[in-house]
C-alpha cells in the first residue's frame, strides 16, 4: 500500500527526535517517530549528529 503524505512541523519533529534519543516520549509519540521516519524498533536511538 503506498504511503500517504504527512506534514510535520519542524520544531515539532526536532523536539520528538530529541526526546526519543532521550527515551523521554509516550509510546504512542515513540512509535510515530519510528513510522514518520520508516525507523525499525531495533534501530540505535541516536538520530542526528552531535556537535
Amino acid at each position: 500500500m503506498p504511503r500517504s503524505l504527512q506534514w510535520v512541523n519542524t520544531p515539532v519533529l526536532l523536539e520528538a527526535l530529541e526526546r526519543y534519543e532521550q527515551r523521554r516520549l509516550p509510546r504512542s509519540m515513540h512509535l510515530w517517530v519510528e513510522a514518520v521516519l520508516e525507523l525499525k524498533a531495533s534501530a540505535p536511538l541516536t538520530l542526528r549528529p552531535h556537535c
